[in-house]
């Protein structure tokens, strides 16, 4: 996905392509469809059981009856794009193993959501993550919330089905809008008929692939170099092999407090707030299972991560032998897996065609993912609240023309991706501007009991105007530096290297000719403490406008929209400092009366009728509700 690959490094048309396109023969041809062919199934499959008894719930939460297991794949493959399957193995070839230290932050990055995101988005049966908006502030910032969601994600879907296509291309002369058009078809089917059940089953079955096409090219890639000690010993004679590099300088790009602890805050954005990964939290049968899906990723992506290092190691120590052509040596940074694929496994059919279908299996579980997110908020935020008339059968049919609908508009916006040229680096980086200020957004709703409406629009749009000044700024800098000396590669810009969602990142270059100075050091902040930042910006100045504004006084506070920071951590304190401080419940549950306040009902709306009765309640008796509420109550006089 490398603008690189469309701008700066054309391939030149050389005898060498023609060579490369006859590694893919027939049987790698009819391995790649049939990913295609068996994830469709699995889709119509579930789409055709209980045809015509199809609710909104299975449609879009799956009836809220899924496994550990199924979610936890989904989750994974959710955002191991096919971006990512290219990119960190070049990011490795390029820079060496410093970037497997992003694993480190993995642990708190989903930790924290399995204790605090989860438990408060399971309690109050949401659909879509956004109605937490409205729960905790008000119904204009659900909107804002959920549009903001919708601009990333629409963004972000073209690039996702143009970008791998394109570099698929370009190495072996695969027909590009053959695979965009095939590949966005079939989602869309599978997605809109299916619903979320058919994208998990998917999710898990292209998973495998993915792990599969991954460890066929460690196997024999190792194997033909003399084994993975061979490999291993190569790098470190090369110093592909990274120490810790302690610097904290947040402006070099990568080192391990800019990975291991930048990369908690990207991690949160994902797996905290992302409405693709909380909608999957939501259709577990249990909260339970949905915190356990959450754990079970961890040891997943840090497999995955490896596997992704290894490829990149096995590449290094492969052309340390067998040394790039011409044509190779001026490639983008996302093509080089590909070429090392082609040359790896020529002569051994199905093998190529097994890692292509493992690359575009990242493509499907990502795109059907947004499909199916944008489908949901769309129906539960922006539809169903306005017309609550709706009946099931229509809000049904409905929810499949929505996801028809942004099927249709992600091959609008593959071919948007194709007439966008240097632009189309700024759409990559989109999708990261956006994540930080969300998360923000919710941080601040959960851990502030102070945080007011006024508050959290206007935290937003700082949050937003921040993320895109220095997003967009960052990228015009790289494009004028880019007219000086070129990295050794030939191309201009690196692809983007996160492994769990590689389009969070700004496209940053290899090589930095001069430490830059005033606002132009702010433009070189590293990418992964971007969400950091911007979800900061959010929560401060989102304090600050509550605080002017009067705070919550006047306004009633639902206490199960708030994670009660203050007593959890004084329980952490001894027994004898407790009860010094009269920390009477500290590690009790977050239940409260469900009479106390207002809950959703199926169409997404408050249930009036018991609106302003429960809000009487709540004025008049708060603090006898439990020693929760108290808590929540002692933080917001604090």
């Amino acid at each position: 996905m490398s603008v690189g690959g469309t701008t700066s490094a054309p391939l030149p048309a050389t005898s060498d392509t023609s060579t490369v396109t006859s590694a893919f023969s027939l049987t790698d041809y009819v391995v790649f469809v049939l990913l295609l062919v068996l994830s469709l199934a699995i889709g119509l499959y579930h789409a055709c059981r209980g045809w015509g008894r199809h609710t909104v719930g299975q449609l879009l939460m799956a009836d809220r009856k899924m496994g550990c297991l199924p979610v936890a794949l989904s989750l994974l493959a959710t955002f191991q794009s096919a971006v990512a399957i290219l990119g960190v193995p070049s990011e490795i070839y390029r820079f060496g193993t410093q970037y497997w230290f992003l694993g480190c932050s993995y642990f708190l990055g989903l930790l924290i959501p399995a204790h605090i995101f989860i438990p408060i988005f399971y309690r109050l049966h949401l659909t879509s993550a956004y109605e937490y908006l409205e729960l905790r502030f008000n119904k204009a910032v659900r909107v804002c919330g959920t549009l903001t969601f919708i601009f990333q994600m629409v963004i972000y879907m073209g690039v996702v089905l143009y970008a791998p296509s394109l570099a698929l291309n370009a190495v072996t002369g695969f027909d590009l809008w053959l695979s965009v058009l095939t590949l966005g078809i079939v989602c869309t089917v599978y997605t809109a008929l299916g619903g979320l059940k058919a994208v998990i089953w998917t999710d898990v079955f292209q998973t495998l692939v993915m792990f599969l096409g991954q460890l066929t090219v460690i196997i024999v890639g190792s194997a033909k170099v003399g084994g993975l000690g061979n490999v291993w010993t190569l790098a470190s004679q090369h110093g592909r092999i990274s120490g810790i590099d302690l610097d904290p300088d947040p402006f070099v790009r990568h080192t391990f407090w800019t990975l291991a602890f930048g990369g908690i805050f990207m991690m949160l954005s994902l797996y905290g707030v992302n409405q693709a990964q909380v909608q999957r939290y939501l259709s577990s049968r249990t909260e339970k299972a949905a915190i356990l899906s959450c754990y079970a990723v961890f040891p997943c992506q840090q497999v995955v991560l490896c596997m992704g290092c290894l490829i990149g190691l096995v590449m290094f120590a492969y052309y340390q032998e067998y040394p790039m052509s011409t044509q190779q040596m001026q490639a983008a940074p996302d093509q080089f897996v590909l070429y090392f694929v082609m040359d790896l496994l020529k002569g051994l059919p199905g093998l190529p065609g097994l890692f292509v279908a493992c690359l575009f299996s990242g493509s499907l579980s990502t795109i059907s993912s947004a499909f199916n997110s944008l489908a949901t908020v769309t129906m539960e935020d922006l539809i169903r609240p306005w017309f609550p008339q709706f009946s099931e059968d229509r809000a049904t049919m409905l929810s499949r023309i929505l996801a028809f609908g942004y099927g249709l508009l992600c091959l609008g916006m593959a071919y948007i991706s194709s007439q966008m040229g240097p632009v189309l680096q700024a759409a990559i980086s989109i999708f990261g501007m956006v994540g930080g200020p969300l998360l923000g957004l919710f941080c601040l709703g959960m851990f502030f009991p102070c945080a007011n409406p006024p508050g959290a629009i206007v935290g937003l749009l700082a949050g937003l105007i921040m993320s895109f000044w220095i997003g967009i700024g960052s990228i015009v800098t790289k494009m004028g530096s880019s007219m000086g000396p070129s990295p050794f590669n030939g191309s201009s810009f690196s692809l983007p290297s996160n492994l769990t969602a590689v389009t969070m990142t700004t496209l940053m270059p290899s090589t930095t000719l001069s430490r830059p100075a005033g606002l132009q050091r702010l433009y070189s902040l590293s990418y992964l403490w971007y969400s950091a930042h911007n979800s900061t910006t959010v929560i401060v100045v989102g304090l600050i406008v509550s605080l002017l504004t009067g705070g919550m006084r006047g306004r009633t506070l639902n206490p199960r929209t708030i994670y009660p920071v203050l007593p959890r951590l004084l329980a952490l304190l001894p027994l004898s400092w407790q009860k010094r401080l009269h920390c009477k419940g500290c590690s009790q549950d977050l239940s409260v009366d469900p009479m106390m306040f207002p809950e959703k009902m199926s169409n997404g709306m408050l249930k009036g009728s018991r609106d302003k009765e429960a809000m009487a309640v709540a004025e008049d008796g708060p603090a006898c509700q439990g020693s929760s509420p108290t808590f929540i109550l002692q933080e917001t006089s604090l």
